[in-house]
């Protein structure tokens, strides 16, 4: 018996075209956040199935991660604060970048960004990227450029290891807090390594990318479960809900309706994610 009941497709957000789907998250009244990377957009459907725009146009977010004080931080050519008026505020920008990816907070409340050195959408050759920290009183630490093309992120329950996925080589980090061991954790075991999430019980969850699925694994680095998903590329996950016990996943495109594109899909996990601290960068 699976570890994760069968996943549906959220019918709101099927009903419309999309792209390629990213950075999903469950708010705090039930609200299901997510991007549209190539499309542009970040969009809210709300716990009765209305959907709406958040904000139009801006392309390339692969992280969305809720704020202290209201409103969301999102990932992009720069890290930005989108506040519940609908104003925003650079958190952090870095002019040599290509962009950042995916996004996460720490037990503590500060903010883990992944950077990108290249355009792997472009073509470019691979260049190492980094994975930042971002204090509360905005210091920022460089934890590791031992990563390609970072994607994923999410911190063990006690807080002792960073995961990180590394989508060029496969494969997924764990990393000290303090940046000074990094060693691979786990490989995907098809597709690659994009979006993840942690459990209670340290558990791993990393979206397979093409390889249509989701796995878990042990904190160890033991793979426990490949989980096969309606759709053929599989981006990220999210924990969520009263328990922690929502799943929320995105996708490129799907296999219910096909010429629609990507969606969100929903199921129900017998372990229950980590809830997240809101960021206060």
């Amino acid at each position: 018996m699976s570890i994760l009941s069968p996943a549906t497709p959220v019918s709101a957000v099927l009903a419309r075209p999309h792209g390629l789907l990213e950075a999903p998250l469950i708010g705090p009244a039930g609200e299901m956040i997510f991007s549209d990377v190539l499309a542009g957009g970040v969009w809210e459907c709300s716990a009765g199935g209305i959907v709406q725009e958040l904000l139009p146009k801006r392309r390339g977010i692969g992280g969305i991660v809720e704020h202290e004080a209201g409103g969301w931080v999102l990932s992009g050519r720069d890290l930005v604060h989108l506040l519940p008026d609908g104003s925003q505020r650079v958190v952090f920008s870095d002019a040599e970048a290509c962009g950042f990816n995916d996004l996460a907070g720490s037990h503590a409340g500060e903010l883990l960004a992944g950077v990108l050195r290249y355009r792997p959408l472009a073509g470019e050759e691979p260049r190492n990227g980094q994975l930042l920290r971002i204090g509360r009183d905005g210091a920022v630490e460089v934890l590791t450029e031992d990563v390609i093309w970072p994607n994923g992120i999410g911190v063990a329950p006690d807080g002792s290891v960073i995961y990180l996925s590394d989508y060029a080589e496969r494969a997924v980090l764990a990393i000290s807090p303090d940046g000074g061991d990094v060693r691979q954790f786990a490989r995907s075991p098809n597709g690659s390594a994009d979006g993840l999430a942690v459990d209670c019980e340290g558990g791993v969850w990393v979206a397979l990318g093409e390889g249509g699925a989701v796995a878990r694994f042990h904190s160890d680095g033991r793979l426990d479960e490949v989980i096969s998903l309606p759709a053929s590329f599989v981006s990220s996950i999210s924990f969520g809900g009263e328990d922690m016990r929502d799943v929320l996943m995105s996708t490129a495109d799907n296999h219910v309706q096909p010429e629609l594109g990507g969606t969100l899909l929903r199921a129900r996990s017998e372990v229950a994610g980590l809830r997240l601290q809101p960021v206060a960068v």
